[in-house]
């Protein structure tokens, strides 16, 4: 189910938190701790195209909302960081620091199709008790999305959903086989701080699709996922 499309006027897009359905895993049984940087919090791509409008796409805290929540299903315990806490003081197994390496997008005109396409680079770093840093895995997604049947603004957030849930179904089917963070179990240190706070799911919409990649945001072939992402920028 998607939720929360807001759209702008004149190329401005904002996307609200997505949902994604609870989905039929195991739970690994570990604490981690979460920490987002503030550019993955408030995430903006703006992009002038070439001959066309200016675009403005602000993710917003959809990133930070989706990954607490997509977290929160795979581990018996989360602990989301905020700016300033010390991973050293808090009762964890792991530490996971998410961010954006690229995101772009392509427009109807640029391909010549009737479709907006997205592509979101993300990287998942994971830490040790000690912090060292164990596993830096790259995540490319992919969402598309027609705008024969919607506007370009809805089209283009429908897209970035698509590539956010695209993001989370891989996450879901390889993060521990790529990070092998399951194997940090146990190895937390006692804290000498109290617990600051602990993850919960706020959202409360109801959610009636299964987790699995939409036909739109079906993974691209290697060689067209590289040339896609070459050249993004990270945007502050």
């Amino acid at each position: 189910m998607l939720s929360g499309l807001t759209a702008g006027c004149g190329g401005s897009v904002t996307l609200q938190a997505p949902t994604i359905p609870e989905p039929l895993l195991q739970q690994i049984d570990m604490s981690v701790g979460v920490r987002m940087p503030e550019n993955f919090e408030h995430f903006v791509h703006e992009e002038q195209i070439y001959g066309q409008q200016a675009w403005s796409i602000d993710l917003g805290r959809s990133n930070a909302a989706l990954f607490e929540q997509l977290f929160a299903y795979m581990f018996s315990r989360v602990i989301i960081l905020a700016p300033g806490d010390d991973p050293a003081l808090m009762p964890i197994d792991a530490l996971i620091e998410p961010s954006i390496d690229a995101f772009e997008f392509s427009t109807p005109e640029q391909s010549n199709t009737e479709a907006f396409a997205v592509w979101i680079r993300y990287r998942l770093k994971v830490f040790d008790p000690e912090g060292k840093m164990t596993s830096n895995w790259p995540v490319a997604a992919y969402g598309k999305s027609q705008t024969t049947t919607l506007g370009d603004s809805a089209a283009l957030q429908r897209a970035a959903i698509l590539a956010m849930r695209d993001a989370a179904a891989l996450m879901i089917m390889k993060f521990d086989n790529v990070t092998r963070i399951s194997s940090l179990a146990g190895g937390s240190s006692q804290p000498t701080a109290p617990l600051l706070r602990r993850q919960q799911s706020t959202d409360s919409e109801e959610q009636t699709s299964e987790l699995e990649p939409e036909e739109e945001a079906s993974e691209l072939e290697p060689e067209e996922e590289t040339s896609a992402l070459e050249g993004a920028s990270t945007n502050e």
